[in-house]
């Protein structure tokens, strides 16, 4: 991660994994491989059928670059994560949406996929969502930092009532607003049992749509991971998620928020938690005090109920 490596160095690499068949996972995240360093990489996946996790997070991919890994996928049947966040667009488009929602139509192995910094609006997310509709494997959607309004998210939930598969939702640093997080939480009040955890962190959300939120995870007990921090968190909002809390129903641990009291009003503060803590970053000794929260990985093969 972040070792200065570019296009000919990701070249090499990609080359080599052309006859490796023990590699399982790939973390190039931060090497400015590019444009042509990416495509090396999906040429690999053509004829790699071993590894099962590639990271190209901000690694400069352009459109060209994410066109070829969408139609490489549709027929690559070991990947099972891929990281495809940050890449750089010189104009606004969601042609690289509509080549990836096609891909998920029919790709029956990928579990996982982040999409972050897409520049993705609501039409791209509607593209995603009829794809969805037919996918039975991916658990894992990682849509923050993008351009979703109420009605991209209404799509998600209107998905969300069906799809039984998506544990893992990551709408962080949208534009979903009140309206937005109601329609999500119509969705997990009356509909969806199988999402294990929800992000929606710096969404411009009042206690208004707070409040309808905790009252819909207070019934929803599938629901165990809430990030809600970064939005209005209102005397609305601190008491319904304070009340979540003091009853047990959230932990400290499964979310990134803590009430405490002053003068008799109830506010909360911030727990730096979240689905990628330990991104970055792992503790130096010792074990994470909960592997489950804070860990995507962990929440996805998490077995409980």
């Amino acid at each position: 991660m972040g070792n200065d490596i570019e296009t000919d160095g990701a070249e090499q690499i990609a080359k080599a994994l052309h006859r490796n068949d023990t590699l399982r996972s790939l973390r190039m995240t931060g090497n400015k491989v590019g444009n042509k360093g990416g495509m090396f990489f999906a040429a690999m996946l053509q004829i790699n059928s071993t590894l099962e996790e590639l990271d190209l997070g901000d690694c400069d991919l352009g459109i060209q670059c994410l066109i070829a890994f969408a139609t490489v996928l549709k027929q690559n049947n070991s990947m099972r994560s891929i990281n495809l966040n940050r890449p750089l667009f010189y104009v606004l488009q969601e042609d690289t949406s509509i080549h990836l929602a096609l891909m998920l139509k029919v790709n029956n192995t990928l579990q996982e996929i982040h999409l972050s910094k897409h520049d993705m609006t609501d039409s791209g997310v509607e593209r995603l969502c009829e794809a969805l509709h037919e996918n039975q494997t991916l658990k894992y959607l990682d849509l923050s930092c993008n351009k979703i309004t109420r009605d991209g998210v209404k799509c998600l939930a209107e998905l969300l009532k069906r799809n039984t598969t998506l544990e893992i939702l990551d709408l962080t640093s949208n534009r979903m607003e009140d309206e937005g997080v109601i329609y999500l939480a119509k969705a997990i009040h009356s509909y969806n049992s199988r999402l294990k955890a929800l992000a929606i962190v710096s969404n411009n959300i009042t206690g208004q749509g707070l409040k309808a939120l905790a009252a819909a995870i207070k019934l929803n007990q599938g629901l165990q991971y809430i990030y809600i921090w970064g939005n209005v968190l209102d005397e609305e909002a601190s008491t319904a998620f304070s009340q979540l809390l003091l009853s047990g129903r959230l932990n400290t641990s499964s979310t990134d928020v803590r009430p405490y009291t002053v003068d008799g009003r109830v506010y909360l503060t911030e727990l730096f938690h979240g689905l990628k803590k330990h991104y970055y970053w792992t503790p130096t000794y010792g074990i994470v005090d909960d592997p489950v929260c804070n860990s995507s990985l962990a929440i996805i093969n998490d077995q409980t109920p």
